[in-house]
């Protein structure tokens, strides 16, 4: 077997993870499933996957080619009418179907989760599970109950209303800090629901995972080339996805350099573009110090702080800014890292070498601008793997600091203070992201004050800023690097269906 390393030009998304030429026997191997087959990348190269809880060697992924695009484009073309003829509750029931049989498969799919992804089993790894089953069921449940209009018109003798139909083929590209629950909630579920049909590429470093999501549709009944499955680098196969003729909309989730690319790329179609986020948190001095604390803290570690809504950086009102940071190091004392399968552990790895480095550099800025490392900072010793990091405070932090202006999708906590509103809100929009916020404070007053100014388009009153439910409307505020479209409930529905009108004119009587 030879192993070859990629350059960063080669590929971003694999800058660092073995290539090889021929997968170890023994071991899972992931391939495309195109229409009716499932068929290894045209590429005859694989990509090893390791796990970053554990370190252990687990799969091959077989590396696709634009060719592999085409061929899912054209699957996806020959199946569009099948599913988009189905009636809605028909396709209610198909999501029924499929979320039945991805919860029937719940302790295989979050062990897969949390050793390609990261998540520790028991307290993360199976809530993606559900929540992946949850995206079939409100996709189904919103679809039966999507209404449309009819249109008072001028001339008595016509009559006038609107309708919906399903966009197409839609090019979906998902992200690896949710790979399972993302892609259902946002995308795929949504997609069957509306009746479109899908090309998707899932990120490389969890496409193992789609691969079992992908045996639990097929299980389900989903009718062949309804979702093809493309595997490999995003560079190739999601540009391919993206510019390809044969796709008529876009849905991403991911990073905003990238989703500017896609924009880019994709000009012309519908984009529904889920982007990156640095939201502020804001405790103002009226707020419970302690309650703040606490869910700031878990919005700072939950998922070892990979989300987009993550809390990223904390603005403390000065007069209560030594008790907040307190609070804080009592929460990352609770947090627990170790062996993913057991019980106690609370938080796991980052997910990759990558991400690993983008934290490293924001830390080292912030240590070079004299910011104070209050807790963590590093590696996590005795850990399985050089991807754990250590719950992390950070005080001191100037306006410049990476950590303030970029989004570090790590467990780091950076504590901002300030000691006016006007202060507050100047701090709050000294980065380029918008897309959610939190504000801690006892006063109704102070919470509209701040949910009317925050550019984001979620505020979250007295709780974390990743706080959300799948039927709510979340997605960037216009004119920040956080995406376009809102996802969730009936907005993602409306966002892959066209709205089509019709005028009838009656015969006179």
């Amino acid at each position: 077997m030879t192993v070859h390393f990629q350059s960063f030009r080669d590929g971003p998304h694999l800058r660092g993870m073995p290539i090889v030429d021929q997968p170890s026997e023994g071991l899972r191997l992931g391939v495309n499933r195109i229409g009716a087959e499932w068929r290894p990348g045209s590429s005859g190269r694989f990509l090893r996957i390791d796990s970053p809880s554990t370190g252990e060697e687990l799969g091959y992924l077989a590396l696709s080619t634009r060719a592999d695009v085409a061929d899912a484009v054209s699957a996806a073309h020959a199946a569009r009418d099948t599913i988009a003829g189905m009636g809605v509750f028909q396709r209610a029931e198909l999501c029924m179907r499929i979320a039945d049989a991805i919860e029937a498969r719940c302790d295989d799919l979050a062990r897969l989760v949390c050793l390609e992804q990261g998540k520790p089993f028991h307290s993360e790894a199976k809530a993606e599970v559900a929540g992946a089953a949850l995206g079939f069921r409100n996709a189904a449940e919103q679809m039966k109950w999507l209404e449309t209009a009819v249109f008072p018109v001028a001339d008595a003798g016509k009559r006038a209303f609107s309708f919906l139909q399903p966009k197409g083929v839609l090019a979906i590209i998902t992200p690896w800090n949710f790979p399972l629950a993302l892609p259902c909630l946002y995308y795929l579920g949504p997609a069957v629901a509306t009746g479109n049909a899908v090309v998707w590429v899932p990120a490389p470093t969890t496409s193992l995972i789609a691969v079992a999501l992908m045996e639990c549709l097929i299980e389900a009944g989903l009718p062949d080339g309804v979702i093809n499955l493309v595997l490999g680098d995003g560079a190739e196969v999601g540009d391919e996805a993206v510019v390809h003729p044969g796709t008529h909309a876009i849905g991403f989730t991911g990073s905003s350099a990238t989703g500017a690319i896609i924009a880019r790329r994709g000009a012309g179609k519908p984009l529904l573009l889920e982007m990156g986020g640095n939201g502020p948190t804001i405790v103002l001095a009226d707020a419970d110090v302690d309650r703040a604390a606490a869910l700031v803290g878990a919005g700072c570690f939950a998922n070892a702080g990979q989300i987009c809504t993550a809390t990223e950086r904390i603005l403390v009102h000065s007069s209560v800014h030594d008790r907040f940071v307190e609070g804080l190091l009592r929460v990352a004392e609770t947090v627990r890292m170790g062996d993913p399968f057991d019980p106690a552990t609370t938080m796991g790895p980052v997910n990759n070498a990558m991400a690993l480095d983008k934290m490293m550099e924001h830390m080292e800025d912030a240590i070079a601008r004299e910011a104070r490392i209050v807790r963590g900072g590093g590696i996590a010793p005795g850990m399985a793997t050089n991807l754990y990091i250590e719950p992390t405070i950070v005080t001191g932090l100037t306006r410049d600091s990476l950590l303030n202006r970029e989004e570090t999708f790590g467990p780091v906590a950076p504590v901002l203070s300030f000691d006016t509103d006007a202060e507050a809100l100047d701090l709050a929009a000294s980065s380029p992201y918008g897309l959610s916020a939190a504000v801690f404070t006892q006063s109704i007053d102070n919470a509209f004050f701040y949910t009317e100014r925050l550019r984001v388009g979620i505020v979250n009153v007295n709780e974390k800023s990743c706080y959300w439910e799948p039927h709510i409307p979340a997605g960037g505020a216009a004119g920040t690097n956080s995406g376009l479209g809102r996802t969730g409930g009936r907005h993602t529905l409306m966002e892959m269906c066209d709205l089509k009108t019709m005028t009838i004119t009656l015969a006179a009587r």
